[in-house]
């Protein structure tokens, strides 16, 4: 999956919620849909998306399927965010290397 797939999935507030719902075990549709202010079709929907998203997966239980989360299904987000990450305090040591140089050569000026 990619981190895309990812943050559109947990973009939508009543998704995130039921991705966190999952984290805690796995839960059926008619459990999910109690619990939120829409409607067991809808939570269908919502879970297709998280699972296209490889956030969570489904297991069949008789006539019902329970899904629970998939507990690596976020590592693409995490390795794009950690690969941003990097960017950004490789650009923040650059910028402090710079900052430092310059103060260096302002007091070999000053004490020449």
């Amino acid at each position: 999956m990619t981190y895309d797939s990812i943050l559109t999935a947990i973009a939508d507030p009543t998704r995130r919620g039921i991705f966190e719902e999952l984290r805690t075990g796995p839960k059926s549709v008619a459990h999910l849909a109690q619990t939120r202010p829409v409607s067991r079709p809808a939570v269908s929907q919502h879970l297709k998306i998280l699972e296209a998203a490889g956030l969570v997966s489904a297991t069949p239980v008789g006539a019902a399927r329970h899904y629970r989360a998939i507990p690596g299904g976020l590592a693409p987000l995490r390795d794009y965010l950690d690969e941003m990450w990097g960017d950004v305090l490789t650009a923040f040591a650059k910028e402090v290397s710079n900052q430092l140089e310059e103060d260096n050569a302002r007091t070999r000026d000053q004490n020449d």
